[in-house]
């Protein structure tokens, strides 16, 4: 199609210029001191390690026990499968034309992915790590979140101004919902009452009942929303406006902007911890993830990664973000906590890193946890 064509000239052309003026970058390991008996200590927010993954890695997603990432690479029509214990890529998937985006079920069974040049998802049994189903959607498949309950997934598509609504228990699509100019991302409600689509061609939010999968409300937001992200509690929706270097804040019971918080230069994803106390904004242009405080919204650090940054995904345990970077074809991976060797210190809390207990481990205030035994996957 003529659509697929400009769109995949116009993805070469700029991965070209990219690595042209400003080369192959990768983030370095930053150590910032040591502890007693020669420990590293890493203060938080800072990349520690960096991964290789496919050509163009784009959207990310981690299983719901932190132990896996699954990495959309765009340009080479395959899904990178990362073990978070050793943050090394394990396998590839292939999948199909130009992969975009990635969501795993809450089961941890099945990964969905957009491929944006054939108008597919294809689904993969991450047990086999192999390609059980391809459902076709509308034109250009962008984003795709899956409900709380994983019953349904949620596919904005780019060149047709509509969702894609597919029932993963046959793999069909059951509804075809029609929101603004050229969707986008999207993000789902803690309860799953609602779907909110960013649309970039004409600068709002789409608000989707799921229940009857009608559009109930449209907020206007900053210029070129890319991705959206909500809170646990399902109070806020975070919106990166890639042409303005902002993210704007909604309120998700007025369904108003409450706050418009200036980021980096062209902010694209939008991940939020488990916690709820902080959001990850990549900035694709000048290869950085803004740190937001969701209590002040303001930036409290920005960190330097790989380059043309996309994706963003938080572990379970909230102690590792991991960045998607499209044009070194790696993932950086983000202590979000203070390290002191295998000791993680962050938001008042003190727990072993890797350990297993989850997001109430960032969450409370000098709480305990055990040293956990999944190193620095964080799961």
């Amino acid at each position: 199609m003529n659509h697929h064509s400009s769109l995949r000239s116009y993805s070469t052309v700029k991965r070209r210029a990219r690595r042209l003026f400003f080369g192959m970058t990768t983030t370095a390991l930053m150590v910032l001191g040591t502890a007693g008996g020669g420990a590293a200590t890493a203060a938080a927010d800072t990349v520690i390690d960096t991964i290789p993954v496919g050509d163009g890695p784009g959207g990310l997603a981690i299983t719901a026990k932190g132990n896996r990432a699954y990495v959309a690479n765009s340009f080479d029509d395959t899904v990178s499968v990362v073990d978070t214990v050793t943050n090394t890529e394990i396998t590839t998937v292939m999948v199909g034309d130009f992969p975009f985006w990635v969501a795993i079920t809450p089961s941890g069974t099945r990964a969905y992915v957009t491929n944006q040049f054939d108008d597919t998802v294809s689904v993969i049994d991450t047990g086999t790590n192999m390609v059980v189903d391809t459902v076709t959607v509308g034109d250009a498949p962008r984003e795709v979140a899956l409900t709380p309950n994983g019953t349904s997934a949620y596919v904005p598509n780019l060149l047709d101004d509509t969702v894609s609504v597919i029932d993963t228990g046959t793999n069909t699509v059951i509804d075809t919902i029609t929101v603004g100019d050229e969707p986008t991302g999207v993000a789902i409600t803690t309860f799953g009452t609602r779907a909110y689509v960013t649309n970039a061609g004409d600068d709002t939010v789409s608000v989707i009942d799921t229940a009857t999968n009608m559009v109930v409300d449209t907020i206007t937001v900053g210029n070129r929303p890319f991705g959206v992200a909500i809170t646990p509690f399902g109070t806020r929706a975070y919106v990166a406006n890639g042409f303005d270097d902002s993210v704007s804040v909604i309120d998700t019971l007025a369904n108003t902007v409450v706050d418009t918080i200036p980021v980096g230069n062209l902010p694209f994803g939008v991940a939020i911890t488990p916690s709820g106390k902080r959001a990850y904004v990549s900035n694709r242009d000048d290869d950085t993830v803004s740190v937001i405080d969701t209590f002040t919204n303001t930036v409290i650090d920005t960190i330097p990664v790989g380059d043309a940054p996309l994706g963003v995904a938080i572990t379970p345990s909230g102690k590792r973000a991991y960045v998607s970077n499209r044009d070194d074809d790696s993932v950086s991976v983000i202590a979000t906590d203070q390290c002191i060797g295998s000791v993680c210190i962050g938001l008042g809390s003190l727990a072993g890193a890797g350990s297993s207990a989850g997001s109430g481990a960032g969450a409370g205030a000098g709480s305990l946890a055990a040293g956990g035994s999944a190193g620095s996957a964080g799961s």
